[in-house]
C-alpha cells in the first residue's frame, strides 16, 4: 500500500509550487516558469496610507507590482485620473509605478496635497493600492505672548502651561533651562501628556527664571522654543520680612505658614471622564495631583485586574500605559491620589473601538479550467465593518458580468471557471475608524505537466540511511505522480517506500540493492512527462581501531591510532583535535596516515584527543584522554574497565535454543568476573535491549533459551571490579519460528462498573510472549454456584471486556486464555469476580445513643442483612448535627458531621460535642456504590458543662479609689450561667502580690464599679463565669488607680480587707537622688558655717542645752527661714538620745506633703537672734505610728535619705 506524508523541514527537498499557489498568497514561481506562465498583477510595495512628507524634499509615492506580462501603471488624485504627462514636476520611474514629484526645483509641496491611488494592470486583471493621503509636515513658530512672573507661596501647587503650536505631526515636548539642560522631574514635579509642567507643591529650590518649553518637530528636524517663564517661591518667613509692611494680613494668604493639604487633582478635572482608544494602540491615562506632602498615585481597574505583561507605569506612576489594547480592556479605571491627610480619586471610563482587522484575508487562487473555488474576505472591528467587493478596481456591481462568479456577502463563489475568468478582486472592509483593502487574484491556467528536477540527477546515500529522490513538478490540473525503478520496471508500491505530496520518493532504509535508476512520471489530462534520477548506496565510514586512553611520563612519547574503513569511491579526510580545538602549531605533533604521535610530552599536552573522519556523505569520530604524569620510581599499573568482547557467533540454531560464543576484550589488568548477555527483539521492540543471562568470566560460550516468533540479536558486556565494558557489536539476527502461546494473561479481574454488568480486565501479553502472529484472547465467564455453561467470546487488541445484563452483585467464575494463529495457550486458571454493585436498600435499625458526658456520646445500631447491602460492605456512616444550643435557644446554620466506621461494626463514639445542646443523628450503610437510606433521625441532648471564658473584660474610668469593670458573656456558656467570680489583688513595686479578694456577681450583670481601692495602685483581676457544673476558664486584666490632682501620694485607705498598695517609689528616681545630693551638700556647708560661728560666739542658752548632751543631734534646716529645728521622740517629747538619729526601722513619719523637709520632722517656732543664737524651745507633736516591718509599702522618706547621707 502506498503511503503519503509531508517531508520534515530538516530534509532537503523542492517545494511543489502548484500547491503553494493554491494554498498561499503571492507565491513566487520558478524562474523558468515566470517567463512562460501568465499571472495577474500583484502589488508588492506601496507608500503608507497616511504619508506625511518633508516640504523641503522631493515627494516619492511608491507603487511596485509584479505580474506576467509586466503590468502598466496609472494614478488617480482625489478620485480623478492624474495625468502625469501634463505636469512637468511629476515623473514615473521606469518599469515601476512609483511617482517622483520634484519639489527641490521649484515645486511646492502644498500644491500636491491630496489622496492618491495606484492601479497596476495587465491582460489578466488590475490590482489597486490603498488610498495614499499626502500631507506636508508643518512646524509653525510659537505665537508671541506676554508671560507674567509666577509668584507662589511655598507648598502651593503650580502649573506652567506650554501650549505648543499645532504641527503636523504633533511635536515632542520637553522642558529645559537656558543651559539646554533638562529640568529634573520627580513625584513632585513632572510633565503631563499635554506638555504642561505640574508642581504638586512648590519648594524654595523651584525659584528660577528659565523654565523653557521646547517643541521638537521630528519630520523637519526643527526645534521651537517658548519664551522663558519665571517662578519665584516665597516662604512665609521671607514673605513677612520683605513685604509684610506693604500688605495686609489677607494679602499675604492670611499670613499663615505653608501647611499640609489634602490631595486635589490638577488633571483631569472633576470626578469622572471618558476616553476612547482604538484596538492595538497604546492606551495612556494620566492623573496628576496637588497636595502637601506630595501625593502618591495608585491605579486600579474597577471590577477587574490590570492586564498582566501589558501594563506599565510611567511619569512616577502618574501615567498608566497599556499596550496593544483590545475590547477586553474597556472599563472604568480609577486613579487614587493619597497623602497623609487624605485621598482623592478620578474614574476614567475607557471604551476600546476597533478599526477593521482581518479574520480571513482573501488569498490568491490558481485554478484549472472547469474547477471550482472561493474567495473569502472576513474582517472584524468595532463597529462591525461593512464588506464591499471590486473586480479589477471597479465595484463588482458595475463590473463586467462573469457567469462563473457569484457574490455571497463576504464570499465570492466560482463554479466551472474558464480562462476568461482570470481577474484581480479587491475586498474593502471599512468602518468609521478606518478601512482595509486586499487584492487577491483568480488565475485560471491550463498547463501540461512539467518536471523541474534536473534530469539524470545523481543521489548518493550511506547504507541504512534514508534516501530522498526529488521530483518537483508543475501542471494545471495538478498532475498525478508515479515512480518506477529502471526504465522498464514496475510501479513502486509497498511499505518500504514513502510517497510525499510534493513528488519526492523516500526510501526510509536504503540498502545496497536500492542502487539503480528511478523514473518519475507526471501526467494530467493535457499531457505526460518523465524524468530519471540515479541512486548510489555507499558503505558507511567506520573507525575500526580507535584511539585509546594513554598515561605517559613527562618527556616521553605517545601515539594514538585511528584506523578507518570507508567506501572505496569516497575520499576521506582525517583531522585531529585537542580539547575540541585545532592541534597546537608545534613540530612535536606528528600526524601520520592513521595515527598521531606526540614527541617529548609536556604537562600542557594533557587533554582529550579526537580523531574526526569526514567524507562528502558522512562523518565519524573517536576520542581518547592523555594523562601526563611524573616518572614514578616503579611502573604504575593502570586498572580500567575491560574492553568490549568481539567476534560474536551464533551456532546450533534450534527452535527454542541457540549457542552464542565470543572473544573477550583486553581485561586491562583487572580480571573479568562475569559476562552479561542481552538481547534485542527486532520484530516487536527494535532498539530496546533486555537482560538475558550472565555467565562466569572464564566462560566464552553459552546456550540460550529462546521464545517463538522473536527476531533475536545478542550482545555481550564484560564486567570486572572497575566496572562494565561497552557493549559488544550486536550479533547477526535470528528469527525463531512461531508457536502457540506458552502463557495466559495475568491479573485477571472481574468488577462491575454498573449494577447490571461485569467488567473483565487482564494484562495483555507483551509482543515476544505472543509466540506468533494473530494474538487474541478467549474470555469466558459463568455465574458461580449456578449450573450454567461457560459463555465465551474472542477479542483482539484489547485488555477489557464488558458483560451486560447481569444480576446485581453476584459472583462469577472468569478465565482468559491467549491464542494465536497457531493455537491456544494452556488452560487458564479461574478467578472469582462480582457483577456491579447497587446502592443498599435497607437502613440500620434500633439506633440508640448513650450520652457519656457533655462532649462525648456512644451510638449503637443493628447491622443490616447482607443481602440488602447489594455490594461489598465497606462500613457504616453516622451523620450527626447540632440542632440548637439549649442555653441560647437560637438556631444557626446546620453543619452536618460524618463519622465512618469500617467493616461490620455496630457502634461508635461521637467526640467533640458541644455541652448543653440538642443533636440529631442517623446511620447509613455503605458499599462500593455508595450509601443506603438513612435511619430515622435520633434526637439526644448533652448535659451542661463549664462555660468558656468571658468574651472580654474591660477596665475603664479609673479614679483615686475606684475602677469600673465591664465584661461580655462567654461565647459558649455551655449551660445556664449561675454567677460570675471576680478575684483581685494589688501588686507592689517589686511585683509581689497582695491579699486576694473574691466577689461573686449575679449572672445577669455586665458591669461593676469597684470602690474603696488604694490610689495610684496596680491591681490584677481574675474573672470567670460559672454554671451548675463548675467554673470556666478565667480571663485576667490589670489596671491602676490614679494619683490626686497635685500629683502627691496620699496614705493608703483599706478596701474592706488589707491590700498592699503599689506606690511610686520616688527614692529610686534619678531626679530625686540628684536633689537629695544637692540638699545634703547644702546642709553640710551650713553645718560647717554654724560650727565656725558657734565657736566664735561663745555660749548661748541653746548652747547650754546642747552642752548637756554628749552627742548633740544634727538639726534639719527649715526651708522658709533658714533656722534649725530639733527632733524629739514622738511619744514623750524628749530629745533623741545618743545614736538615735532615726528609728531602728529606718522610717520617718510622713505628713501630707513630700515637698517640704520640715514636714518630715516635728515643727519648731524658734528663730536665730541677731548674734546667731537659737531662741525657742524644743517642742513636738504626736502623730500616728507607721506600719512596721514589711507590712508597709510606703516609699522611703526624704529625711531618712538625708540622715543617712550625713
Amino acid at each position: 500500500m502506498m503511503k503519503k506524508k509531508s517531508i520534515p523541514a530538516s530534509k532537503p527537498f523542492l517545494i511543489l509550487f502548484l500547491c503553494q499557489i493554491i494554498s498561499a498568497l503571492d507565491v513566487p514561481l520558478d524562474s523558468k516558469l515566470l517567463e512562460e506562465l501568465s499571472q495577474p498583477p500583484t502589488i508588492t510595495h506601496q507608500s503608507p496610507k497616511d504619508y506625511i512628507v518633508d516640504p523641503r524634499e522631493n515627494i516619492v509615492i511608491q507603487c511596485e507590482a509584479k505580474g506576467k506580462p509586466p503590468p502598466s501603471f496609472s494614478w488617480t488624485r482625489n478620485g480623478t485620473h492624474f495625468d502625469i504627462d501634463k505636469d512637468a514636476q511629476v515623473t514615473m520611474k521606469p518599469n515601476s509605478g512609483t511617482l517622483v514629484i520634484n519639489i527641490m526645483n521649484g515645486g511646492k509641496a502644498e500644491a500636491y496635497e491630496g489622496v492618491y491611488q495606484c492601479t497596476a494592470r495587465n491582460e489578466r486583471g488590475a490590482a489597486i493600492s490603498n488610498n495614499i493621503v499626502i500631507r506636508p509636515s508643518r512646524s509653525p513658530l510659537w505665537t508671541k505672548e506676554k508671560l507674567e512672573p509666577n509668584q507662589v507661596r511655598e507648598g502651593d501647587s503650580l502649573v506652567l502651561h506650554c501650549r505648543p503650536p499645532v504641527g503636523l505631526p504633533p511635536p515632542i515636548i520637553f522642558w529645559m533651562d537656558n543651559a539646554f539642560q533638562r529640568l529634573p522631574q520627580s513625584e513632585r514635579v513632572s510633565q503631563g501628556l499635554n506638555g504642561d509642567l505640574y508642581f504638586s507643591n512648590v519648594q524654595p529650590e523651584d525659584t528660577r527664571e528659565d523654565y523653557i518649553c521646547y517643541a521638537r518637530f521630528n519630520h523637519t528636524q526643527t526645534i521651537q522654543q517658548k519664551q522663558p517663564i519665571s517662578v519665584k517661591v516665597f516662604s512665609m518667613d521671607s514673605l513677612n520680612d520683605t513685604i509684610a509692611a506693604n500688605l495686609s494680613d489677607t494679602d499675604i494668604y492670611g499670613a499663615k505658614p505653608a501647611t499640609e493639604r489634602q490631595p486635589v487633582l490638577l488633571t483631569p478635572t472633576g470626578s469622572t471622564s471618558t476616553k476612547v482608544e482604538l484596538r492595538g494602540n497604546v492606551l495612556l491615562l494620566e492623573c496628576i495631583a496637588a497636595g502637601l506632602p506630595t501625593p502618591v498615585i495608585r491605579w486600579i481597574k474597577e471590577g477587574g485586574e490590570l492586564p498582566a505583561n501589558r501594563t506599565f507605569f510611567e511619569n512616577f506612576k502618574k501615567t498608566l500605559k497599556i499596550i496593544d489594547v483590545s475590547e477586553a480592556d474597556s472599563g472604568n479605571y480609577k486613579c487614587i491620589a493619597r497623602n497623609t491627610l487624605g485621598s482623592v480619586h478620578h474614574v476614567i471610563s475607557v471604551t476600546v473601538k476597533a478599526a477593521p482587522y482581518w479574520i480571513t484575508a482573501p488569498r490568491n487562487l490558481v485554478l484549472s479550467p472547469g474547477e471550482d473555488g472561493t474567495l473569502i474576505c472576513r474582517a472584524n472591528g468595532n463597529p462591525k465593518p461593512s464588506i464591499s467587493w471590486l473586480a479589477n478596481g471597479v465595484p463588482i456591481a458595475i463590473a463586467p458580468e462573469d457567469p462563473s462568479r457569484k457574490v455571497d456577502g463576504d464570499t465570492i463563489i466560482f463554479s466551472h471557471v474558464q480562462e476568461r475568468s482570470s481577474a484581480v478582486y479587491q475586498c474593502n472592509a471599512s468602518n468609521e475608524y478606518g478601512y482595509l483593502l486586499a487584492n487577491a487574484f483568480v488565475n485560471v491556467l491550463a498547463e501540461p505537466p512539467r518536471i523541474l528536477t534536473p534530469a539524470n540527477k545523481l543521489y548518493q546515500v550511506i547504507a541504512d540511511s534514508p534516501a530522498l529522490l526529488d521530483c518537483a513538478y508543475f501542471g494545471s490540473p495538478k498532475p498525478e505522480i508515479e515512480w518506477f525503478k529502471g526504465v522498464k520496471g514496475s510501479i513502486l508500491r509497498g511499505n518500504e517506500y514513502v510517497f510525499h505530496d510534493n513528488g519526492t520518493l523516500e526510501i526510509p532504509v536504503a540498502q545496497k540493492d536500492s542502487t539503480g535508476t528511478y523514473t518519475c512520471v507526471a501526467r494530467n489530462e493535457l499531457g505526460k512527462i518523465q524524468n530519471e534520477v540515479h541512486l548510489e548506496i555507499k558503505d558507511p565510514t567506520m573507525i575500526i581501531k580507535q584511539p585509546e586512553y594513554k598515561v605517559v611520563q613527562r618527556y616521553g612519547q605517545v601515539s594514538f591510532e585511528c584506523i578507518i574503513k570507508h567506501d572505496s569511491t569516497l575520499l576521506p579526510t582525517v583531522m585531529w583535535l585537542k580539547d575540541n580545538d585545532e592541534l597546537p602549531d608545534d613540530e612535536r605533533f606528528l600526524v601520520g596516515k592513521d595515527n598521531l604521535t606526540i614527541m617529548n610530552v609536556t604537562d600542557k599536552d594533557d587533554g582529550t584527543y579526537t580523531c574526526i573522519v569526514n567524507t562528502t556523505l558522512d562523518s565519524v569520530s573517536a576520542s581518547a584522554v592523555l594523562t601526563v604524569v611524573a616518572a614514578p620510581p616503579t611502573p604504575a599499573i593502570i586498572y580500567a574497565r575491560p574492553n568490549p568482547p568481539f567476534d560474536l557467533e551464533l551456532t546450533g540454531q534450534l527452535e527454542r535454543s541457540i549457542e552464542l560464543s565470543w572473544i573477550p576484550g583486553d581485561e586491562n589488568n583487572s580480571p573479568i568476573t562475569h559476562f552479561v548477555i542481552e538481547y534485542e527483539d527486532g520484530l516487536h521492540e527494535p532498539g530496546v535491549w533486555h537482560y538475558q543471562t550472565e555467565v562466569p568470566g572464564t566462560q566464552t560460550t553459552v546456550q540460550l533459551k529462546l521464545s517463538p516468533y522473536v527476531n533475536y540479536s545478542f550482545r555481550v558486556i564484560a564486567v570486572n571490579k572497575i566496572g562494565r565494558s561497552q557493549p559488544s557489536e550486536p550479533s547477526e539476527q535470528y528469527l525463531t519460528k512461531s508457536a502457540s502461546p506458552d502463557e495466559n494473561p495475568a491479573n485477571v479481574q472481574g468488577i462491575g462498573s454498573e449494577p447490571d454488568n461485569l467488567v473483565i480486565t487482564w494484562e495483555s501479553l507483551k509482543g515476544f510472549q505472543s509466540n506468533g502472529p494473530g494474538l487474541q484472547y478467549k474470555v469466558s465467564w459463568r455465574q458461580k454456584d449456578v449450573d450454567d455453561e461457560w459463555t465465551s467470546v474472542i477479542v483482539a487488541n484489547v485488555s477489557k471486556y464488558i458483560v451486560s445484563g447481569t444480576p446485581t452483585f453476584v459472583p462469577y467464575e472468569i478465565k482468559v486464555q491467549a491464542l494465536n494463529d497457531l493455537g491456544y495457550a494452556p488452560e487458564p486458571s479461574e478467578v472469582i469476580g462480582h457483577s456491579g454493585e447497587d446502592l443498599p436498600m435497607v437502613a440500620p435499625g434500633n439506633v440508640q445513643v448513650h450520652v457519656i458526658n457533655s462532649t462525648l456520646a456512644k451510638v449503637h445500631w443493628d447491622p443490616v442483612p447482607l443481602k440488602s447491602v447489594r455490594g461489598h460492605l465497606q462500613g457504616y456512616k453516622v451523620y450527626y448535627w447540632k440542632v440548637q444550643s439549649l442555653s441560647r435557644r437560637s438556631r444557626r446554620h446546620v453543619e452536618k458531621k460524618i463519622l465512618t466506621f469500617r467493616g461490620n461494626k455496630t457502634f461508635g463514639m461521637l467526640p467533640g460535642l458541644e455541652p448543653y445542646s440538642s443533636y440529631k443523628l442517623n446511620v447509613r450503610v455503605v458499599n462500593g456504590k455508595g450509601e443506603g437510606p438513612a435511619s430515622p433521625d435520633k434526637v439526644f441532648k448533652t448535659p451542661e458543662g463549664v462555660p468558656s471564658s468571658p468574651s472580654y473584660l474591660k477596665i475603664t474610668n479609673p479614679t483615686l479609689d475606684s475602677l469600673t469593670l465591664e465584661w461580655g458573656s462567654p461565647t459558649h456558656p455551655n449551660g445556664v450561667l449561675t454567677s460570675y467570680i471576680l478575684k483581685f489583688q494589688p501588686i507592689n513595686n517589686t511585683h509581689e502580690l497582695g491579699p486576694l479578694v473574691e466577689i461573686r456577681i449575679p449572672a445577669n450583670e455586665s458591669s461593676l464599679i469597684l470602690k474603696n481601692l488604694n490610689y495610684s495602685t496596680r491591681y490584677k483581676f481574675y474573672f470567670n463565669a460559672q454554671t451548675s457544673v463548675g467554673s470556666g476558664s478565667q480571663i485576667t486584666e490589670e489596671a491602676v488607680t490614679i494619683m490626686d490632682e497635685a500629683g502627691i501620694l496620699r496614705p493608703a485607705v483599706g478596701a474592706g480587707k488589707a491590700m498592699a498598695s503599689r506606690q511610686v517609689d520616688i527614692a529610686t528616681q534619678g531626679w530625686f537622688i540628684g536633689l537629695m545630693c544637692a540638699v545634703a551638700l547644702l546642709i553640710l556647708i551650713l553645718l560647717i558655717v554654724c560650727f565656725i560661728r558657734r565657736n566664735k560666739g561663745g555660749k548661748y542658752p541653746v548652747k547650754e542645752k546642747e552642752d548637756a548632751h554628749a552627742d548633740p543631734e544634727i538639726q534639719p534646716m527649715k526651708e522658709d527661714d533658714g533656722t534649725f529645728g530639733e527632733y524629739s521622740d514622738a511619744e514623750d517629747h524628749k530629745p533623741l538620745k545618743k545614736g538615735s538619729r532615726t528609728p531602728s526601722d529606718r522610717t520617718v513619719k510622713k505628713e501630707d506633703s513630700d515637698d517640704s523637709l520640715v514636714d518630715y520632722g516635728e515643727g519648731v517656732n524658734g528663730q536665730f537672734n541677731e548674734d546667731g543664737s537659737f531662741i525657742g524651745q524644743y517642742s513636738g507633736k504626736k502623730e500616728k505610728e507607721p506600719a512596721e516591718g514589711n507590712e508597709s509599702s510606703e516609699a522611703p522618706s526624704p529625711v531618712n535619705a538625708m540622715n543617712s547621707f550625713v
